[in-house]
């Protein structure tokens, strides 16, 4: 018996159901306020059954090639964003509650995200995690960043290591995708 060979399927674009949410700045959080794209949620993006495999899924997004997948984890629970890149994640196990755009910000989005889920994080973005929803199936994604990107961790809570200034210039320095993430030559990222 040779190899199990693992398929990803992938939800076809004239089926896929995606939102798109601009945020407004919040305190020291840019969130969307310094560039044009909105945060973009793939919803079901990758079939839920036979469920998503990280490996196969971190290979289609290198075969796609606009993002590098990183890590697999959950997401922090304190607000956060990168001010260096944009952020992919996708949830492999699991199903979460996040907040996108800072706690205490009346324009902030919560998100229900489940297996199979997508999001496109611009650069400015917060993000955290409100609650794991599934117990017993603990909430997991993997996270991509551009090919060629790094990325930093800011807070927006005004500490003094964090400079304001600094941190706009470079999200207002990132540039877009020539690529969606997830559908290559076509996709919601680059008709958004």
């Amino acid at each position: 018996m040779g190899p199990v060979k693992l398929t990803l399927k992938i939800t076809p674009l004239s089926v896929l159901r995606t939102s798109t949410h601009h945020i407004p700045a919040h305190g020291h959080i840019p969130n969307t306020s310094l560039a044009p794209h909105p945060l973009l949620i793939y919803h079901s993006a990758f079939a839920r059954e036979p469920l998503p495999n990280p490996s196969t899924i971190e290979g289609h997004l290198r075969r796609i090639g606009a993002v590098h997948p990183q890590w697999r984890h959950t997401m922090y629970n304190q607000s956060h964003f990168h001010s260096t890149s944009h952020e992919l994640l996708v949830v492999f196990r699991g199903a979460a509650r996040l907040l996108f755009g800072g706690d205490g910000n009346p324009g902030a989005v919560t998100a229900e995200a489940r297996m199979g889920d997508a999001m496109l994080v611009p650069a400015g973005v917060a993000h955290r995690l409100l609650e794991d929803l599934q117990e017993g199936s603990a909430f997991e994604m993997i996270g991509s960043y551009p090919v060629g990107k790094n990325w930093d961790m800011c807070h927006g809570d005004g500490r003094a290591a964090e400079d304001v200034q600094g941190i706009r210039e470079r999200i207002r320095g990132q540039g877009w995708f020539d690529k969606d993430p997830i559908y290559g030559d076509e996709g919601p990222a680059l008709r958004i």
